[in-house]
């Protein structure tokens, strides 16, 4: 796919008008062609004004149509999937491998929410039919459905430069709920992006869909992410990034004339719990696990385990010296951005200021933004007193609290903010703790998993990637799983009206045969 460097905005393409850049190979710290164009306010405003003209129109195609659309979106995106994942890890250092694999989970995400939405079960249909003759006062008829928001503005990521990025589940998602989508580019891998929204755009045009389903901006600094925040026609906005990063765009979509909802994913730490049955039964294999999962992709993840906290006693020297073992082990790997990897030897440094033991550490940096692999130690009393040890250091580096006892174990875990996930690794003997330990994590995290690793997530019905601040701004959704289309809806009622003009999830016929909720009873009918 010859690539261009424009701003793809509907059907149009357009150079730059607030300068340019080139992506940068990360391994070589070399410039890779071709310049890629920056627009500005112009530029957000045409798109803006793009989507909200096609908004109407992809609001209300059928189910079938926009399914359709989905899937060749999905099409699209495997038939490119060798020259992506190529170029992908041009601009980021990751392995050629990984960035496929990447591409196959994106074009299954759009597959996915393909089937929702010809299920149609998102819209939520819900009847309270006519009671005419109910005293002391008549029931007119009422029938309610989900409909998009409007047009919503993304922000690419950065860690997954694929499948949380241009052609990645916010994406994917919000076009299944029938939002245009007026997507901001990452510019740590403006190729890769470059093609996924070309796939895109091609899919928009085969399907026979207005222009302004799909835009991509790309911009230098804060002004074309602020005006996208600020801009009257964008009524959504996801972001995946930074907690600063995240909070900005939030507290700025709220002091909007009218304030819309900014869905974030920001930060976690993804602590494990190691209970002691588990721990004296398998601590070696735990601890060897825990960090051989902390190490992929270099720690640039958002579900990386960072934290392993486990009472010391049987089995504690045995899960120390494994991490040790696979830390040591490690040579210094490319990191996705000089931005991250300054930042990573910025958090390591604080983390040695916290207090924290340096007991291992992987090769030395040979290149100029490699991450040097680290696992500090420190004992429960003092995580207790420091708190900002609990905070997250992106890319290869690990914490290991030994704890003194079950009392102190359930303080530290009372002591996180919110997370993304939590993991307890426990056997038969641990299941009275385990229980205890729970409710403590359930008002922490939006996803609990018992001896396993949180990292990889699958994608799928009941996947869940959120948990209460500052994991993101709204605990009550998802950024993953076929319900993270819940973001981009909102409720409308039809009260006492004529069969020709519902909606067609809401006919009386029901001619899609959706499940609905009729007088308070699920029927298909």
């Amino acid at each position: 796919m010859k690539l261009t460097g424009n701003l793809l905005i509907g059907a149009h393409e357009l150079s730059a008008t607030a300068g340019s850049m080139k992506a940068l190979n990360p391994a070589t710290n070399a410039e890779i062609e071709p310049s890629f164009a920056f627009g500005g306010v112009a530029e957000v405003d045409r798109a803006a004004r793009l989507a909200d003209d096609a908004f109407d129109s992809y609001n209300n195609t059928t189910l079938d149509k926009r399914a359709a659309f989905l899937e060749r979106i999905a099409d699209g995106l495997d038939a490119i999937a060798p020259e992506l994942a190529q170029r992908a890890s041009l601009e980021t250092g990751l392995p050629v491998a990984q960035l496929e694999a990447e591409a196959g989970k994106s074009a299954t995400q759009f597959r996915q929410f393909a089937a929702v939405v010809r299920q149609g079960r998102f819209r939520q249909a819900t009847i309270d039919p006519a009671q005419p003759e109910r005293q002391p006062r008549a029931r007119m008829d009422h029938r309610m459905q989900k409909i998009a928001l409007g047009p919503v503005a993304i922000f690419g990521a950065s860690n997954f430069p694929i499948s949380y990025s241009v052609a990645g589940g916010d994406t994917a998602s919000a076009l299944a709920a029938g939002c245009p989508v007026v997507l901001k580019a990452h510019n740590a891998h403006p190729g890769a992006s470059e093609m996924m929204a070309r796939v895109i755009r091609q899919a928009v045009e085969d399907s026979g869909l207005h222009e302004g389903v799909f835009s991509l901006l790309r911009g230098g600094g804060n002004e074309i992410g602020e005006a996208l925040v600020d801009h009257p026609l964008i009524k959504g906005v996801t972001f995946t990034g930074s907690e600063g990063g995240g909070m900005a765009l939030y507290r700025r979509a709220q002091q909007r004339p009218d304030p819309i909802p900014v869905f974030t994913e920001m930060t976690s730490v993804n602590p494990t719990f190691v209970l002691p049955a588990a721990l004296a039964a398998r601590g070696r294999d735990i601890g060897d696990g825990f960090t051989e999962r902390m190490l992929v992709t270099v720690g640039q993840a958002c579900l990386k385990p960072a934290i392993l906290l486990a009472i010391d006693g049987p089995g504690y020297a045995e899960l120390r010296q494994a991490m040790i073992a696979r830390v040591e082990a490690m040579h210094a790997r490319t990191m996705l951005t000089p931005g991250i990897s300054t930042a990573y030897r910025k958090n390591v440094e604080r983390q040695r200021n916290a207090g924290a033991e340096r007991i291992a550490a992987g090769g030395k940096a040979q290149g100029a933004w490699d991450g040097e692999s680290i696992l500090f130690e420190v004992d429960g009393a003092h995580m207790l007193e420091e708190p900002s040890l609990s905070e997250e250091v992106f890319g290869p580096a690990a914490l290991l609290v030994r704890a003194k006892d079950i009392e102190q174990l359930v303080a530290i875990a009372k002591q996180f903010r919110g997370q993304l996930s939590a993991t307890m690794q426990v056997d038969q003997a641990d299941h009275a703790l385990a229980a205890r330990l729970l409710p403590v994590l359930e008002r922490r995290t939006g996803r609990i998993v018992i001896n396993a690793f949180a990292h990889p997530q699958e994608v799928s019905n009941a996947s869940i990637h959120g948990g209460p601040f500052p994991a993101t701004s709204d605990s009550r959704f998802t950024s993953v799983g076929t319900t993270s289309i819940e973001r981009f809806l909102r409720p409308v009622c039809y009260q006492g009206f004529p069969d020709d003009l519902l909606p067609e999830a809401l006919k009386r016929d029901n001619p899609r045969g959706i499940w609905r909720v009729i007088d308070g009873d699920l029927a298909k009918a």
